[in-house]
Formats: structure tokens, C-alpha cells, sequence
């Protein structure tokens, strides 16, 4: 298949290589528009259960020189704890970056990992900015090469790699380290994908964090000269032949090796809080209620809408998607979402409170819906995610929309005044007015940060 023995030597060599110096400007914008984005999701879902739970279980812990930032706090627990509560922050809200290709799945999970990782080893900003670029670019490379997902696997498979990769570029492993860090990861990141099929429950904002936590794990113990079971990916019990039932895959390609583009530049940072495949028909939903104007559901007759074939599977077929019962189901439920950017014009955190799922209005709409798959918008899948929506009314009119690139992804980017005005807004009242400009003064200007716990400081929320 290739020259080294394992994928995790090939990992391994590319990412101790890989220097802030030799990074192109643009994927370093990119970077520091992830960490402003996870900062704000983050501290937005401070006071929500699962993050809660999280946060008490570290809070719980003892403390050791081991021992990382709780975001909104002045707190520190032991860095895998800390990490697994702020990835639940950060993830809660599915209102993160995405990556899509044969997998889909969220880089910016493994930020925590990567901010732990600084905090325990006092490295500096631009080793931040090292980490996060190599974590994304084994994130995505990994989704280009195989859907682990249709083996029965959660993505975060992929993450728990990814993670050890960037946590431990941050911690300075060498080559060696590095191997033995992925193998450390790999050989414990199964991760069953019933977390996100049927009626999902709180765990589905929580695995990526955990997986998170396992990379950063592997990496610390791969820093102390921890070995790991190798070949962890062709051998005879490794990934390839007990996870994938054998099939096989390379990476082919890696950022920076022949001036190959960093993946960073392809991730899209979302708009809007839903499931990422559901993020164009938001636009299109909303540009029909500018048309119609204040909608009643007495007023239509019906709602057909086209999509593609992943984004039906995910947050269409099952039953549960038509009648969401969980915040966390409602976010991945393609019908409500639209019922609701129809009804109330807008699609905000709100929008998946209890009382607005199960009210009686969306619920009207919903079973007047009927979605499909148009083969033709799968051509486009995974750069285009095109969602069609048309709407029938009872006095014989029709309005119809549709949306390929909705604002946030990558081929129509938010702007450093889009990141900032997301996260200004999903702050507002939680964070010191004066240390949320102090905080994005020093992340856009990362590089010269000697003391990532500084930084962190200026997350702690209001009391």
C-alpha cells in the first residue's frame, strides 16, 4: 500500500514536521477564527445539563500539575477531565465547525484537547496554532479516506486520532512519540455509531468530547515513554481488518507536502445551530418566510422538500426525526428545523427548547411535509449540500427555494467581522463586556501569546 509500515508511521513523520513558520497566513486566519468560534459555543452551553455533568465531574476531581483551565471558570481539574467538560461545551450546541467528505464530522472537537495540552506544557501561541492545523488536517484526511460511519462507527473515531496528533504536537513529542501516541489512540477509539441513529440522547454532544479526552490521554503517556500496540492499523487485530472488515486505505495526500493546501481552508464554521447538512435549507426556509411573510400553518397545504441522499439518512429517515422529543434530536431533525425557520424566521438557540419542539404549530407543519432525495443534488455532495424547499399554499400558490452554500461554509466564508459578531452574540451577558474584546484582541493575535492560561482567564463567565 506504501513504503511505511503502519499509516500511524506516515501520521507521525508528517506531523513533527509540520512548524508554524512553514504555514501559509490564510490557514492561520482560519485558525484563529476556530478558536474564537469554540470559545463562544463553548461558554453559550455553560449552563446546560450535560455540560453541567461534565463540568461537576472535573470540578470533582483532584487537581495535579496535570492540570488545565474549565472554561468559564478560574477552575483547573486534571487535563483529560477539563478536556472531556470543555468538549461537551463545545460540541453541545452543534453549533461548531464541520468537515464533510465520505465522513462527516466536527475538527473543531479537538481544540480542548489541544488548549489542555498548552496549558500542562506552557507552550506558546504558535504551537496552538501548530497543533490545531495538524488535528484538522488528520481529521479531514481521514473522513476523505474512509466512511466509518457506514461500519457502524461514530466519527469521533477519527477524532480520538486527531486529537493525540494535535495535543501532542503541542507537547513537543518527537517522532517516535508521536507513533506510539496515535497507536495509544487508535487502538482504543471505537466508538459506536447508535449515538447518533434513532432518538438521540445527551451523549451525542458528548462523545467527540471523550474521544477528545482519550487523544490527549495517549499523547501525555506517549510523552513519558508509553508504548503503544503496533501495527496499529494492518496488523493482524488492528483498525483495518477488525473495524473495517479488512478494507484498507492510504492517505495519499498531507498539507504542506508539495504544496498541498491545509484541509483548515475546507472546514465551515456554522450560522446557524443545526446539523450541518440541514444549514442550507435553513437559508432557503427562511428566504421563502421573507416571501410569505408571518406564516399560519391553516394556511398551507404542503411542504416538499428535496435533499440528499446523507443528509436524508441522517436527519430524515427515522421516525424520531419526525417527532423529536430531545433537544438533541431536534437539531438533527431536517423537517422540524425547517417547520421552524418557516414559522418564526429565524433559527437560533431557542429554537430547541422543549417548549418549541413540541409545540403544536411545527408539529402542524411537520406532518404536512415530505422530503425526498434528488439524485441529482447527491452529484454535488460533499462540496454543494443543496436543499430544496417548496411550499404550497391553499389558495393555489407555490414559493420554492434553494440553497447549495449556505453563509459560514467554505466556499461562502464568514468574515473575522461574521466570527466575531457569532460570538459576541452567543456571549452576550455571560462574559465581562471587557474581557470579551481583551480575549479576541489576544487570539488574533495568538502568535505572540506566551501563556495560554491568560487567555483562559478571560473566559471565566458571569456569576
Amino acid at each position: 500500500m506504501n513504503s511505511y509500515k503502519d499509516l500511524s508511521e506516515k501520521i507521525a513523520e508528517w506531523a513533527v514536521q509540520v512548524s508554524y513558520e512553514s504555514l501559509p497566513k490564510e490557514a492561520i486566519e482560519e485558525a484563529k477564527k476556530r478558536i474564537i468560534d469554540t470559545f463562544g459555543v463553548s461558554i453559550g452551553a455553560f449552563n446546560e445539563e450535560p455540560v453541567s455533568i461534565a463540568r461537576w465531574l472535573a470540578e470533582s476531581s483532584s487537581s495535579s500539575r496535570l492540570a488545565s483551565t474549565i472554561w468559564g471558570t478560574d477552575r483547573k481539574a486534571p487535563a483529560d477531565h477539563s478536556t472531556f467538560a470543555n468538549g461537551c461545551a463545545t460540541r453541545y450546541f452543534d453549533f461548531m465547525d464541520t468537515y464533510l467528505s465520505k465522513e462527516a464530522l466536527h475538527p473543531s472537537d479537538n481544540i480542548p484537547a489541544i488548549i489542555a495540552a498548552a496549558e500542562i506544557s506552557n507552550a506558546d501561541g504558535k504551537k496552538v496554532i501548530e497543533g490545531l492545523i495538524s488535528a484538522y488536517e488528520i481529521s479531514a484526511r481521514l473522513a476523505d479516506a474512509y466512511s466509518v460511519r457506514s461500519r457502524g462507527w461514530d466519527h469521533v473515531v477519527y477524532i480520538a486520532i486527531a486529537s493525540a496528533v494535535g495535543a501532542g504536537k503541542v507537547l513537543g513529542l518527537n517522532k517516535e512519540q508521536m507513533f506510539h501516541a496515535i497507536n495509544i489512540a487508535t487502538v482504543n477509539a471505537a466508538a459506536l455509531r447508535q449515538t447518533r441513529a434513532g432518538e438521540l440522547s445527551m451523549w451525542k454532544g458528548c462523545a467527540a468530547a471523550n474521544s477528545s479526552r482519550n487523544g490527549l490521554f495517549a499523547a501525555i503517556l506517549a510523552s513519558k515513554g508509553m508504548k503503544g500496540p503496533s501495527p496499529i492499523f494492518s496488523g493482524e487485530f488492528g483498525f483495518f481488518r477488525v473495524a473495517l472488515n479488512g478494507d484498507e486505505f492510504d492517505i495519499p495526500k498531507l498539507g504542506g507536502v508539495d504544496n498541498e493546501p491545509y484541509k483548515i481552508m475546507e472546514t465551515s464554521i456554522k450560522y446557524w445551530p443545526v446539523e450541518y447538512h440541514a444549514m442550507s435549507a435553513v437559508e432557503a426556509a427562511l428566504k421563502i418566510r421573507e416571501k410569505l411573510g408571518k406564516v399560519d400553518p391553516k394556511d398551507i397545504k404542503s411542504v416538499d422538500v428535496e435533499t440528499f441522499q446523507v443528509a436524508y439518512n441522517i436527519i430524515a429517515k427515522d421516525p424520531e426525526k419526525w417527532d423529536p422529543k430531545t433537544r438533541e434530536t431536534a437539531d438533527h431533525s431536517l423537517p422540524y428545523i425547517i417547520a421552524a425557520a418557516l414559522l418564526d424566521g429565524d433559527i437560533w438557540l431557542s429554537t430547541f427548547h422543549k417548549e418549541r419542539y413540541l409545540a403544536k404549530d411545527v408539529r402542524e407543519i411537520m406532518s404536512k411535509m415530505k422530503v425526498t432525495v434528488n439524485k441529482e443534488f447527491d452529484k454535488i455532495y460533499p462540496i454543494g449540500i443543496k436543499n430544496s424547499i417548496k411550499v404550497t399554499l391553499n389558495n393555489g400558490g407555490t414559493i420554492e427555494e434553494s440553497n447549495t452554500y449556505p453563509p459560514g461554509h467554505f466556499k461562502n466564508p464568514l468574515t473575522r467581522e461574521g466570527v466575531v459578531n457569532k460570538f459576541l452574540k452567543i456571549t452576550q451577558g455571560k462574559l465581562y463586556e471587557e474581557n470579551r474584546e481583551k480575549l479576541l484582541d489576544m487570539v488574533w493575535g495568538l502568535e505572540k501569546c506566551a501563556n495560554v492560561s491568560r487567555l483562559l482567564s478571560l473566559l471565566k463567565v458571569k456569576k
